[in-house]
């Protein structure tokens, strides 16, 4: 488990990037969803041991991970949203360089380590291969094999499938579902569809804060009876005296979805919420309450 209590940083621009931040996290995939600039990166940053927090705590199975950033880095794996490899290495190679890295001494031990780790991604076969040639989903696969060496009991995904084909992306969201099976595995992203798919629990984080926290399910039925669509015709305004959740083009026509308890005229029809109407919902409600 990855209890984290009253977590708080601020950097020395005078940005607060976490305020009071508190979760706890059991084995499988958590969601850790938000909007760019939200403090998704520096809770994760935080997590994986790069940059000291001002206070709160941080424990995983019962190691604290901010006074004992060591012992803890033995214990997770962290795939930065910029992942970076040396374009004229292969990936046996880089793979077992950074094995030595993590501790992995022993040469037999790390080439059945490396292998092992290859398979799971299902870059065996591409072992030899310059990681220069890989596609970006296979440089995530091997991302997230450098991030498993080792007995890791977290594992941090920052970003993952940002810029991925529709094939790869869900190559990659099978693979973070079976591997996160016996352990804790934190999907930082700002793209609903994934947490939607992939996540029994998540957290939506707004400007250094936790807005929503609980299962995608839960949520979402929450908003029922309370979402309201219609199109809108071609140069038809936006209504600025409603709760507008989003007000985007789908089929060729704008479709507004806003939230009200009740029809706000006849030309709206109730609708069932999704995971985005939480999302919007969520970080609308948080701009309102700070502009109070």
């Amino acid at each position: 488990m990855l209890v984290i209590r009253q977590l708080n940083k601020t950097y020395v621009n005078g940005i607060q990037a976490l305020r009071d931040v508190s979760l706890e996290l059991d084995c499988g995939i958590f969601g850790l969803l938000g909007p760019n600039g939200a403090g998704k990166s520096s809770l994760m940053r935080t997590l994986a041991t790069l940059q000291a927090a001002d206070s709160g705590f941080v424990h995983l199975n019962g190691v604290d991970v901010l006074n004992d950033p060591q012992q803890a880095r033995g214990r997770l794996g962290y795939l930065p949203q910029d992942f970076g490899v040396y374009p004229n290495v292969s990936a046996e190679e880089l793979l077992d360089q950074l094995a030595v890295f993590k501790g992995f001494t022993h040469r037999r031990q790390r080439r059945d380590l490396v292998a092992q780790q290859l398979a799971l991604v299902n870059l065996y076969e591409q072992r030899k291969q310059k990681l220069g040639t890989f596609s970006g989903g296979m440089r995530q696969r091997f991302g997230i094999a450098q991030a498993l060496l080792g007995a890791t009991e977290l594992v941090i995904v920052d970003e993952p499938t940002a810029g991925l084909d529709p094939m790869e992306r869900i190559r990659f969201q099978n693979l973070l579902a079976e591997i996160s099976r016996d352990r804790v595995l934190i999907l930082s992203t700002h793209i609903v569809e994934d947490v939607a798919d992939l996540c029994p629990q998540m957290a939506i984080l707004h400007r250094g804060r936790i807005v929503r926290n609980g299962s995608p399910a839960v949520l979402t039925r929450s908003l029922r009876g309370k979402v309201w669509a219609k199109r809108l015709d071609l140069g038809e305004p936006v209504p600025t005296d409603l709760q507008v959740i989003t007000s985007r083009m789908v089929q060729g026509a704008r479709s507004l979805r806003v939230l009200s308890a009740a029809a706000p005229d006849a030309d709206f029809e109730a609708v069932e919420p999704d995971l985005n109407d939480v999302y919007f919902t969520a970080l609308l409600e948080n701009i309102e309450a700070i502009a109070v």
